[in-house]
């Protein structure tokens, strides 16, 4: 009954309403800025949305046409072939990846091996984990069926899979092909792992988690080269011991 009235109460409790207000008509909306699921073979250049000089962003780029800054002159004999340093002068590797940049002109054989070498990272790593959401991003519908019903079976033993990818010593394209819009590039990885496999006892029955073997794998990856995505998704698996 006796409190006398203080106006800086009121002033802080108006601000706090403002604050709060605020708030809640920013959280909870989609901004367009939210991550997006990462993808090995896409480059920040494909990624990325131009803008032009007048930060509209209403920039139309003509197909296979680069900025006037970087672009190279069609008739400069300085540029090298395409299959340059992964593939031998009229090879029938050499021949499909002219084909490829020829459907696709931001293709390079040296940044899809890049990808290739991440991916592979990716979904030995998944695989191991059974992280079927990563693996589905990355296999073929075909690919992601037999890995699920190997990561199920597992599961169901109640086995568990401790893997380490130590590293990639070598990853070398060794094929391709064209077929209508659809292009397959083929890749041989030389890697150092470390994996074992335990039962639900804790038991060893696969692998030795103390050594690092050398694994060799032959991955097939696909593209639809009409496809605005930019993701190579692998199609057949095959060990080569």
């Amino acid at each position: 009954m006796g409190e006398t009235f203080d106006p800086l109460n009121l002033v802080l409790l108006a601000a706090a309403v403002v604050v709060f207000w605020k708030l809640r008509s920013v959280l909870g909306r989609r901004t367009g800025h939210e991550r997006k699921p990462f993808d090995p073979f896409s480059s920040k250049e494909t990624t990325e949305k131009p803008a032009d000089a007048n930060g509209s962003g209403n920039v139309v780029t003509l197909p296979g046409r680069k900025p006037a800054d970087t672009q190279m002159d069609a008739d400069d004999d300085d540029r090298p072939p395409i299959w340059e340093g992964v593939a031998e002068r009229g090879t029938p590797l050499a021949k499909t990846l002219e084909k490829i940049a020829g459907k696709d002109a931001d293709f390079d054989p040296q940044k899809f091996l890049e990808g290739a070498r991440m991916a592979y990272d990716m979904i030995v790593t998944a695989f191991a984990m059974g992280d079927r959401k990563a693996l589905n991003s990355l296999l073929s519908s075909d690919v992601f069926e037999g890995f699920d019903q190997a990561i199920g079976e597992r599961e169901t033993r109640g086995d568990v899979v401790e893997s380490t990818l130590v590293g990639i010593d070598k990853a070398t394209l060794i094929d391709g092909s064209m077929k209508a819009k659809s292009a397959s590039l083929t890749v041989k990885f030389i890697s150092q792992i470390i994996s074992a496999t335990k039962d639900k006892e804790g038991h060893i029955i696969d692998g030795d988690p103390n050594k690092v073997r050398e694994v060799t794998d032959i991955w097939t990856f696909m593209r639809d080269l009409t496809s605005r995505d930019p993701n190579w998704k692998l199609v057949a698996t095959e060990a080569a011991n």
